[in-house]
Formats: structure tokens, C-alpha cells, sequence
């Protein structure tokens, strides 16, 4: 039986008359009715600050990926209880380019107030320019006052430029020309504050001056290094000089050198590294000889999680990257890259990232999308007239129906930052 079956269908409903009276009232609702109706209000104590640095933390990025400083500048001048948790994330990333900057940061973190060490705590990567060309540049020597007035940083990126002697500068002088510029080494005092700083587990550096023992002295003051980024100048051993071994297991390596490092420098820089199978990321992001690819993957490709460099599209390049069986996520930027890279991945592979014309041959990419279940994201750079390629749309829906995550992108610098492999431990 229906809900509707009890009801009698055989006659018609019975109409009943019923008196209406209709009284439309004109006085106003009283005030208590009122109050009861109006809009919650926010209580006495203020928006629960757990709440605002949800919000905060949420809207930490800009739509470049850098962190909104005129949102959290603003939000510092709200009120008091926003105004220290607003600065502690302007804090976190720092940024020192000169004298008069650093006076200002070392007046903000001064270790004898509270609101001073508690910033000085907030701070986690400081990003550094040593312009030695430049009037009011930040020194070696305050440089290492600042770092060591935050106990909790853990990553610096330092950019050192050289100078010549007044009035003989020439403005717009090609980068060639930039990099011949000498810069003055760190100081024993500079060292010995460093030293006695933070632990430094990841160091970026980039060196525009002729100065090539430069990073091969900050290399020696920290022995917790992680992550290692070089750029420029290519560091190199002294001849004359007894180097000890260079006492950290890297996890990471990205070398971005005007003249490729020579293979004497990278075998005592990843020494221990492969002595414990501890390097996970290799990013080239100039194209290797094959000579130096086939040294790096044969000392560190067995446990090789991540592999970067412009192209593929040597067969020697080709084949060190098919020896890596461990890997969990191929790069390459360029729109060509040699077929069997592709067909021989291991089932370890996560991410693949790779540039794309009309001219790239998609067949083997799409296939790897059919057969690889671990696969995660594929990251496509559209260069020129990529976007129109005839078989994109496959590559399209063979990830949709796999559900792997496609991620298009014309900014080579965005596809650097798209990646799925797992955080290393000492970002944790």
C-alpha cells in the first residue's frame, strides 16, 4: 500500500466553510524582538585568534608564489593582538640587501627584548645581496650578525657580486664582464659567527665575481648542509691546498654554473653522500656533458629520486637517465627528447615534466600515462605553438581517465616549482 492509499478516492473530498479574520497589525515589533533578530555581533574579545592566523596562514602567497607583504603589513596595523602574529610571518622569509636594511632587521630581532626574540625565532630562510659595487652594500661581516640572531634559520640564499675601482663600472656591461669582477673572501671573524649560528641544512649561493673559493668557505663552516644550490662561478679546488673530506650527505644538488664543475670538485663534494646513498635530487639546469651526467648517475643514480636537466634528447643523456630505476620524477624542459626515455621508466615514476611544440612526439608520454600506476601529475610547458599540437587532447583524456593530475603552463619558471615528490626531512 502507498503513503496515499487510506485516502477514500471513490468520492469527492466534502467542502467545509470556515471563518477567516484577517487583523494586520501596525505597531512596530517591540525592542526585545528586535534585538533578537539583529546580526550577530562579533563578541567583545575579538575575532578567536586561532581563526585570524588560519586566515593568515592561508593567504600567506601572492599569485607569484611569494609571500604578500602588503597583506600581512596591513594586517600587522589592525589591532595589537593581530599585530605580532602578522609580523612573524613577515619575518619568516627575510630579505637583506643592504646596510640600512640590516640595521633595521638586527634593530627589530634584538635579543634583549621579548617582541625581538620572538622574531628573531619567526625566522626560517633569509635571502642576502653582497654587491660589493654598490654604495651602503650589505657586508660579510653583518651578514653573519644577522644570521646569527636567528637561532631557527635553516635556509640562506646568498647572492655575491664583485666590484671594480671607482669610475672604471660601465653600466649595462655584459654578464661576462660582470663576473670578472673580484669580490674579497669571508673574514676568519665572519666565519667564526656563522660558525656558531644556526644549522644551516640548506645553502643556495650564487656567485657573480671572480671569487671561486668563496663558497668552498661557507661550504666548511656548516656541516649540516641538506641542499646545496650553486650558481655562476664555478667553485675550484686549489692545487696547493689539502682539502679534508667535505663531512655532509646531501640530499639535494641543483647547479646552475657559467663553466661546468669539474668532476674533481663534485667527487669531493658528494663523497659522503655516496658513500651513505644519501643524494635523492640532482637538478642540472644547464645542459651536462655526457661525461659528467654518466659520473653523477653512475656514483648516485641507484637511489636517484628526481632528475632535472634541459634535455633528453642525446642518446647518452638518454641512457643515464634509463639507469636511474629509482626515480620518481623526470624534468626536462625541452620539447624534444629522445623516445625511449619514456618507454624505459621505472614503476617508481611519480612526475614527469617535459616542454612541449608542435614537433614533440606524445605517443610515448601518453602511453606511459596508460601503464604507470604510480604516476601522479604530468607538468607539460606549451612553448610556441604547443598548444595546438594534434595530440594534446589525447594526452588530455588519458589523464583524465587514469586520474593523473595535467598541469599546463607557458612559464618555464612555474614548471621548475611543480612537483610532486616528496618533502625532504629537513624542510620538515
Amino acid at each position: 500500500m502507498t503513503f496515499y492509499g487510506f485516502l477514500p478516492y471513490s468520492y469527492p473530498p466534502k467542502l467545509v466553510e470556515h471563518e477567516i479574520t484577517l487583523k494586520f497589525a501596525t505597531s512596530s515589533p517591540s525592542r526585545q524582538a528586535y534585538d533578537n533578530l539583529r546580526t550577530p555581533r562579533v563578541p567583545a574579545s575579538g575575532i578567536p585568534i586561532e581563526v585570524v592566523l588560519t586566515i593568515l596562514e592561508a593567504a600567506y602567497f601572492d599569485n607569484r608564489d611569494d609571500p604578500d607583504v602588503d597583506l600581512l603589513s596591513n594586517c600587522a596595523l589592525v589591532c595589537n593582538a593581530w599585530s605580532l602574529h602578522a609580523q612573524k610571518l613577515l619575518f619568516r622569509r627575510v630579505r637583506l640587501r643592504s646596510h640600512s636594511a640590516f640595521a633595521s632587521f638586527t634593530h627589530a630581532v634584538d635579543r634583549s627584548s621579548l617582541r625581538g626574540r620572538m622574531l628573531g625565532d619567526a625566522v626560517i630562510q633569509m635571502r642576502a645581496v653582497l654587491d660589493h659595487n654598490q654604495p651602503g652594500c650589505l657586508k660579510q661581516s653583518s651578514l653573519a650578525i644577522a644570521v646569527a640572531n636567528c637561532p631557527n634559520l635553516y635556509e640562506l640564499d646568498i647572492a655575491q657580486y664583485g666590484c671594480v675601482t671607482p669610475g672604471k663600472d660601465v653600466v649595462g656591461s655584459p654578464a661576462q664582464e660582470r663576473m670578472r669582477r673580484p669580490a674579497p673572501s669571508f673574514d676568519e671573524h665572519s666565519l667564526a659567527l656563522l660558525s656558531s649560528g644556526p644549522r644551516i641544512t640548506a645553502l643556495n649561493f650564487s656567485n657573480w665575481s671572480e671569487n671561486d673559493q668563496s663558497v668552498l668557505q661557507l661550504l666548511e663552516v656548516w656541516r649540516s648542509l641538506k641542499s646545496l644550490s650553486i650558481t655562476g662561478t664555478s667553485p675550484v679546488l686549489s692545487p696547493a691546498v689539502t682539502y679534508p673530506p667535505f663531512p655532509c650527505a646531501l640530499e639535494e644538488l641543483r647547479l646552475n654554473c657559467q663553466r661546468e664543475p669539474a668532476k674533481e670538485f663534485l667527487g669531493w663534494l658528494l663523497h659522503r653522500s655516496a658513500e651513505e646513498k644519501s643524494l635523492r635530487v640532482i637538478d642540472l639546469e644547464r645542459q651536462p656533458s655526457p661525461e659528467l651526467l654518466d659520473f653523477l648517475v653512475e656514483k648516485h643514480g641507484e637511489t636517484l629520486h628526481s632528475l632535472a636537466i634541459p634535455s633528453f634528447a642525446m642518446h647518452d643523456h638518454a641512457h643515464a637517465a634509463m639507469r636511474c630505476r629509482s626515480l620518481r620524477e623526470l624534468r626536462t624542459e625541452s620539447s624534444w627528447s629522445s623516445p625511449v626515455v619514456c618507454r624505459q621508466m621505472p614503476e617508481t615514476i611519480q612526475h614527469i615534466a617535459f616542454g612541449l611544440d608542435q614537433d614533440t612526439i606524445l605517443n610515448p608520454i601518453i602511453d606511459l600515462v596508460k601503464t604507470r600506476d604510480d604516476l601522479q601529475a604530468v607538468t607539460v610547458n606549451l612553448w610556441h605553438d604547443g598548444h595546438q599540437h594534434p595530440q594534446l587532447a589525447s594526452l588530455q583524456m588519458a589523464c583524465a581517465y587514469r586520474g593523473v593530475d595535467l598541469r599546463l603552463t607557458r612559464d618555464v619558471r612555474r614548471m621548475r616549482l611543480l612537483v610532486v615528490s616528496e618533502q625532504p626531512s629537513f624542510l620538515l
